[in-house]
């Protein structure tokens, strides 16, 4: 996500190293630098312009403070200004109304249905929401079919009527069946064209007319950049939407939909798709985007993740466990499902503050696990429990069953055996015992 963005941008703030103050002239090359990352990024020009302009403005005239230097303090007002651009503060969802009623709007392929999808799965397990599902695409056999898949994918109830071709009447009778059966949220799934058209435009104006949404969102592709800008104020001109949804945010995406659709069409991002999973779903959130755009992490979306994966009644079994040294192999495949559980691999690196640049170039896979999962699962129940058991003839058995080395097998056990030893001395009281340790592998410096 944004990686070509952060390391231009990265690039730009050099020119300001070693200076102990910032002057007119080594403003002006650095934000040349970040414009013209800006516009590699798909970001429009006047935005882009303007944007450094308001920089520039700040700027000048700053002195140092004494704890910053002239490149930190160059990036503060970069990331206050670009969390300015893309909306300032992370919107909620109206969810008012008996039932709240949804209406989804965009391109085709833009990925409306699937979002549908995730949003239906996000109210459902995040609010505690009962929502229908509701296809209204009548030119698209597939996309109805689509809605069904994803429904019982997540265990969410779908409407359809296949014989009828009015989007009007299918979504006005999805809304009376949310209502007989109990069901507060409402996501009407419309169709989508190529482009934008007429007919397209007149038809969801009916539906938008006739069902009165407390709720119209844009779902746009990342992907397009500044095309997704063009098509978001086409049908903001039509819908007057109330927000924006940022889709395929994973991908190798240049990131200037994310940064300029706020400015041109005045209506916040207020979820962004991360994956293809029915959980890779977030709230968008101006400043966590800022930051991890300019290579700072984002540790309080990370810190989020982990609380929702968190079981306390796990945690407190485990604590036992460790203090008896009985942490075995299952625990840890426990500790495996609950990393997985919170997202893509790349996505949750990607949180962590200078882990952009250092993992620059490489392809984390999603199945990094996979060979360590296989070696476990290779184990008999009672290595699993205990793993002092595993002998040369165990361990070559192990690597046989999984298909990997007997050096990967020693070096999964190397790295448990670390992690326990880590893991029992965090628990002990062994914090100090912890920074002594550091301290010894930092020359004896505290």
């Amino acid at each position: 996500m944004f990686n070509n963005l952060s390391e231009k941008l990265d690039k730009a703030f050099h020119v300001l190293k070693g200076h102990g103050q910032i002057t007119e002239i080594n403003v002006a090359e650095t934000l040349k630098e970040v414009r013209r990352a800006l516009l590699d990024a798909d970001v429009n020009f006047k935005i882009a312009k303007e944007f450094t302009n308001k920089v520039k403005e700040k700027a000048l005239g700053q002195n140092v403070l004494t704890s910053l230097q002239p490149g930190q303090l160059m990036v503060k007002l970069v990331k206050d200004e670009l969390t300015e651009l893309m909306g300032g503060d992370a919107e909620g969802i109206n969810l008012s109304g008996t039932p709240s009623i949804i209406l989804m709007s965009g391109l085709q392929g833009s990925g409306k249905t699937t979002f549908s999808g995730k949003l239906a799965n996000y109210l459902k397990t995040k609010k505690t929401k009962k929502p229908l599902l509701v296809a209204c695409d009548i030119y698209r056999p597939a996309a109805i079919d689509q809605l069904h898949v994803v429904g019982d994918q997540i265990g969410v109830d779908v409407f359809s009527d296949r014989g009828n071709t009015d989007p009007v009447a299918i979504a006005e009778a999805g809304i009376a069946y949310a209502k007989a059966n109990g069901h507060n949220v409402v996501i009407i799934d419309t169709a989508g064209r190529l482009a934008v058209d007429e007919q397209m435009m007149k038809e969801i104006a009916n539906v938008h007319k006739a069902i009165k949404p407390q709720e119209t969102l844009f779902v746009v592709d990342s992907m397009t950049g500044q095309d997704a800008v063009n098509t978001a104020k086409a049908f903001n001109d039509v819908l007057n939407f109330d927000g924006v949804i940022l889709t395929k945010l994973d991908g190798d995406t240049r990131g200037g939909a994310a940064i300029s659709i706020k400015s041109v069409v005045t209506k916040p991002i207020k979820f962004i798709g991360t994956g293809e999973k029915m959980d890779a779903i977030d709230v968008f959130h101006p400043s966590r985007m800022a930051e991890r755009i300019l290579g700072m992490g984002d540790v309080v979306s990370l810190v989020e993740r982990a609380q929702e994966q968190f079981d306390e009644e796990e945690a407190r079994k485990i604590q036992k466990k460790i203090a008896k040294n009985k942490f075995g192999f299952d625990d840890f495949l426990k500790q495996i499902q609950q990393i997985k559980k919170m997202g893509s691999l790349k996505d949750l690196m990607g949180m962590i503050p200078g882990a952009g640049k250092a993992l620059k170039g490489m392809d984390i896979d999603d199945d990094a696990f996979k060979h360590v999962e296989a070696i476990i699962h290779s184990m008999t129940p009672v290595e699993r429990e205990t793993p002092t058991l595993l002998d040369a003839s165990r361990k070559k058995r192990i690597a046989k069953g999984s298909g990997r080395t007997v050096q990967e097998v020693n070096q999964l056990l190397k790295q448990f055996d670390q992690m326990s030893k880590m893991m029992k001395m965090m628990q002990g009281g062994g914090g100090k015992k912890m920074m002594q340790m550091m301290g010894g592998l930092n020359g004896g410096r505290p």
